[in-house]
């Protein structure tokens, strides 16, 4: 087993979906959000200055996942002089103070101004970093949240690393239509050449997806276990389970009663859309950490349709290995904090599921392992820590990762 930095080559998990592992002395870990909104849809920032919150707190890459959108052509946002609108005065000044007045673009008379969103392109120029000597650097990935509805029911997927706008379909379910955008996606990556992916977006927000639902569509492979808008139920209610809930109901159905369906990665969020002290949806609430050969979009996202990445809150990893025999993994621990690992899976009795989502072993420190019985459809990690989360999604959140399902070889 390969290691670099302190975390191992996640070879059987990597496996499981037909890939292989980089070479581990070639890779690093980048902290990245896909799912950010900006003035170009429903959030309350300017493009450059969401994109410079996230490179000024320790990120290596960002998607800004606009609504049905792809920021490539001229749009001017009204500037609100009375204070009610989303683009205030002040706003821009801060702009100016910090990108410079030549970097700010304003038409009209005072009382009646707009401003320039800037371009994908002009970001890139503006806020990308190059990584030296290996380490730092900041990266925009293009993206776009393709937004669509089903008989009222919100069905939003983030599409990752495409070229050019996708349009929102109209099918006659739900399945079809995650299936036919997973597949607009797709066909986007073979047409540019490139590797992208496709995420649901929060499942329970308006009870939209079903797991039954998520279930059931192969094209499907990733999905938002944790989403930090506080609209959008991870923790479900009598009648819906919770995202983590959902993830197990729909492995336990694809790997064990529909022929072996491709296993689903859990994705973690902002899905931020305030930047000026709203709670509703703010910066720093979740994010992927994925292990890339490089700070460049066609690695990062093809790392992440390795699995090569884990979801998180706040708890970061020091050590992650899935061998054919055990899963180990250890936190990266602070001092007077403390953490509970619970690893999670469904077994294959005697031709029959067992208990979905079963909580297979726990630990209470920093460090575990499983050993694989054999008969387990598939196994997971959850890590829970003592420290409460500064920017709660509920309150009373704690730091948490999650680390993606991984089949024992020796099923």
């Amino acid at each position: 087993m390969r290691t670099i930095h302190g975390l191992t080559a996640l070879s059987t998990l990597l496996a499981a979906c037909g890939a292989a592992s980089p070479d581990a002395e070639q890779t690093r870990w980048l902290k990245g959000n896909t799912h950010t909104h900006t003035l170009w849809s429903d959030g309350d920032g300017a493009p450059e200055q969401v994109a410079a919150w996230y490179a000024d707190n320790g990120y290596q890459f960002l998607v800004l996942s606009d609504h049905n959108t792809y920021q490539d052509h001229e749009r001017w946002f009204p500037v609100a002089e009375d204070g009610v609108g989303r683009l205030k005065p002040s706003e821009v000044d801060a702009l100016i103070t910090r990108f410079g007045a030549q970097s700010v673009d304003l038409r009209g008379e005072p009382g009646d101004r707009e401003m320039r969103l800037r371009t994908l392109d002009e970001l890139k120029a503006q806020v990308e970093v190059t990584p030296t000597g290996g380490a730092g650097g900041f990266l925009l990935l293009p993206g776009e949240e393709v937004t669509s509805s089903f008989q009222g029911k919100p069905v939003h997927i983030n599409a990752v690393n495409t070229d050019g706008v996708l349009p929102a379909l109209e099918r006659a379910s739900i399945v079809e239509l995650m299936t036919d955008t997973m597949r607009s996606i797709e066909e986007a990556g073979a047409a540019s050449g490139r590797p992208v992916f496709g995420h649901l977006n929060h499942p329970n927000f308006g009870w939209g997806v079903t797991w039954e639902e998520v279930a059931a569509v192969k094209e499907d492979r990733f999905f938002e276990v944790y989403n930090g808008h506080r609209s959008t139920r991870n923790e479900g209610d009598s009648e819906h389970p919770s995202t983590e809930d959902l993830w197990d109901r729909a492995l336990a159905r694809r790997l064990g009663e529909l022929g072996g369906l491709p296993l689903l990665y859990g994705v973690a969020t902002d899905d931020a859309h305030h930047y000026y002290g709203n709670l509703t949806s703010p910066t720093g609430r979740g994010w992927v950490m994925v292990r890339a050969t490089s700070l460049d979009r066609d690695a990062v996202t093809e790392a992440m349709n390795r699995g090569d990445f884990y979801a998180s809150s706040g708890v970061t990893l020091k050590d992650l290995e899935v061998s054919d025999e055990a899963y180990r993994l250890e936190v990266e621990a602070d001092e007077g904090v403390t953490y509970r690992i619970r690893f999670i899976g469904t077994r294959q009795l005697d031709g029959a599921l067992g208990t979905v989502g079963e909580e297979l072993a726990a630990t209470d420190g920093p460090a575990a392992e499983y050993r694989f019985k054999g008969d387990e459809l598939y196994v997971r990690a959850q890590v829970t820590s003592s420290r409460l989360h500064p920017k709660p999604y509920l309150e009373g959140d704690r730091e948490m990762a999650w680390t993606q399902p991984a089949t024992p070889s020796a099923r």
